[in-house]
């Protein structure tokens, strides 16, 4: 049996920023992890989701509901990665992920240029690779981000 690849990310410009990046998680079975909006609902219809708790911004509660869920989550569906392209909810899922040895791959956003979000801060310590969408971000972080694009570039 093959293990998913477990996608997390927040909903709104995030998850549009994970669905531009189809390409890279198409062909494998997945699971996602994001938050019950309508715009999840729409897009993640036909997709095996799992609800986190929202909002993560300064909510202690929440994150400790989200590192509940992420211990469930990772122990239950052992992935073979966590793919994220942030905010907050990957937080907790990333470092249970490092714990069990599942590797996380982190895609900063877009409308990052010349630092790293927090969510990427607390993140990189953990991460298996680190991607910035602009060749600046990944001048300024002295090898540890990686350029291999942006969701902005026509194909």
């Amino acid at each position: 049996m093959s293990r998913p690849v477990l996608i997390v990310c927040s909903s709104g410009g995030h998850l549009l920023q994970m669905l531009e990046l189809r390409e890279a998680w198409g062909g494998f079975e997945r699971m996602w992890v994001t938050f019950d909006k309508s715009d999840t609902r729409s897009l993640l219809r036909d997709e095996r989701v799992v609800h986190a708790f929202g909002p993560t911004n300064r909510n202690v509660p929440n994150l400790l509901r989200n590192l509940g869920l992420a211990i469930r989550v990772l122990r239950d569906e052992r992935p073979a990665a966590i793919l994220t392209t942030g905010a907050g909810v990957a937080v907790p899922f990333a470092w249970i992920g490092r714990v069990l040895g599942i590797p996380t791959v982190y895609v900063e956003s877009v409308t990052r240029i010349e630092g790293l979000s927090l969510s990427a801060k607390l993140i990189a310590p953990v991460a298996r690779r680190l991607y910035g969408q602009w060749p600046e971000l990944a001048r300024r972080s002295s090898g540890r981000v990686r350029f291999a694009g942006n969701v902005l570039e026509p194909r």
